[in-house]
């Protein structure tokens, strides 16, 4: 498995099929090549965008992509696609020109300088994402020195999503939530009292699996919400490797961990923190990922459920909840002012997403500046917002009346906009791939109750220590 989460496999657009594997394509000379109309650049992206691949460059001529020029799609599966991509850049291949990449493996690419520098290739196209664009989207498209090295496709945050209905019908007026984050004691005490008048089987379900889910996205938005980190401060994420201080043995990380506890067992169980109500989920959450968990929620079996905007197009159709469904940023532990670490506390949404990037040896390269200039338009991600729900990365995009138009994601884009301003992305650097399994590995053996709270974050603080020092050793 990659470093990037296992995330539900979503078509390019609506008139592509469902994705999956392509592996068996997956070579460097494949596609159209040049024709006799014009100049064809291939991007490398899932199977799903090679089927849907007259609308895409439908949409991108509608864009201001010229008419002479055409994208070709080269299908790889997401699963694949990081190492994939790595054999390509490290051979010099020309092909594919265009590489859609996981926000959360990026920059190890921008490390190995396999990604060309768009400040020196498309300076105005760079300023405008950097003015423009998400801040935490861009930051994993940015390299050490402040170039940045890819043009955000479309940003995925952490959300809450909730039965409006059954809230209300237990007395309480969820106005006002859309954009402002309620407490972890708050959130849990309206959910317990939701699920009693409900008499549902579930109050909130979430994604606990032993994979790069928990580590990067569920565990990441709990215990910075307390104000913890995995490395200190916020700046410490995506650099520092090896010279940064590793903090998961801290106070507010543990008390992230006994929240999910008493999620599990209630505030009286062991090791649980007393301040929050519950039991609220069921032990099947340490298997669940996102489609198993979002299933219990969409089956009308839980009260709130934590997910990614895909599940707000699922669940708020006409045929599942409708208007009954409502979104809200992640809840918090503490405010900003009161975090141990810099950068943290509030409401916080683990940062997803994809970017696109240029081979820095494409075979047209002005053809496939011309691709990215026509993909950083508005009326591009608005096409992709309209027709499968992407989050599009300007957030002043979601304040216009087109964004507020698309059907069902258009309700909650007030929400989305703030969890993109609160977003946070994993610490993906170059030994997040050695991080990552030991830290599900852990915070699972705590939710399991295997293992105390403070003794597995304990142990796991050791494990990181030990990969930031081999690093550096084997840098030296």
């Amino acid at each position: 498995m990659t470093s990037s989460a296992r995330l539900p496999r979503r078509t390019f657009l609506k008139s592509g099929a469902a994705a999956g594997l392509a592996t068996g394509l997956a070579g460097c000379t494949l596609g159209r090549g040049d024709t006799s109309d014009g100049t064809v650049v291939q991007l490398a992206a899932d199977s799903a965008a090679n089927e849907a691949v007259d609308d895409i460059n439908d949409a991108l001529h509608d864009a201001g992509m010229p008419g002479d020029i055409t994208v070709d799609v080269l299908p790889v599966s997401s699963d694949t696609a990081q190492q994939q991509y790595s054999q390509w850049l490290t051979a010099g291949l020309e092909r594919p020109s265009l590489l859609r990449m996981d926000c959360g493996w990026t920059i190890p690419f921008i490390l190995r300088e396999q990604v060309a520098n768009l400040d020196e290739e498309l300076p105005d196209l760079a300023s405008s994402v950097k003015e423009n664009y998400f801040e935490a989207s861009v930051s994993t498209a940015t390299g050490p020195g402040g170039a940045l090295h890819g043009v955000p496709l479309f940003s995925d945050f952490g959300l809450t999503l909730y039965r409006k209905d059954l809230v209300e019908d237990a007395g309480f007026d969820p106005s006002g939530w859309a954009t402002g984050p309620r407490s972890w004691e708050r959130f849990a005490e309206v959910v317990q009292e939701a699920q009693s008048g409900a008499d549902t089987e579930y109050g909130y379900t979430f994604q606990a699996a032993v994979y790069e889910g928990l580590s990067c996205c569920t565990f990441n938005e709990w215990m910075a919400s307390w104000g913890g980190s995995y490395f200190g401060a916020r700046e410490n994420l995506l650099r520092n490797v090896g010279e940064r201080p590793v903090t998961v043995d801290a106070e507010p990380t543990v008390r992230a961990a006994r929240m999910a506890r008493s999620f599990l067992e209630g505030p009286d169980g062991e090791s649980a923190l007393d301040s929050i109500a519950g039991p609220l989920s069921p032990r099947a959450v340490l298997q669940w990922e996102e489609d198993s968990s979002l299933a219990a929620f969409t089956n009308g079996d839980a009260v709130a459920h934590r997910n990614w905007p895909y599940s707000v197009l699922e669940a708020g159709a006409e045929e599942a909840f409708g208007e009954d469904l409502g979104v809200m940023p992640m809840p918090f532990g503490v405010q900003p002012g009161e975090a141990e670490f810099d950068g943290m506390g509030g409401s916080v949404s683990a940062l997803g997403g994809w970017h696109v990037t240029l081979n820095p040896n494409a075979r047209h390269p002005e053809a496939a500046k011309e691709v990215l200039r026509a993909m950083s338009s508005d009326s591009f991600y608005l096409t992709l917002m309209e027709l499968i729900g992407y989050v599009p990365p300007k957030p002043d995009l979601l304040d216009s009346r087109e964004a507020r138009d698309v059907d069902v994601v258009g309700r909650y884009v007030d929400t989305l906009k703030f969890a993109g301003e609160h977003a946070l992305p994993r610490p993906s650097t170059v030994v997040w791939p050695i991080q990552s399994p030991r830290i599900s590995q852990q915070v699972s053996s705590t939710l399991s109750g295997d293992r105390t709270p403070a003794a597995a974050m304990s142990e796991l603080n050791g494990l990181l220590e030990r990969i930031e020092n081999n690093a550096v050793q084997e840098g030296s």
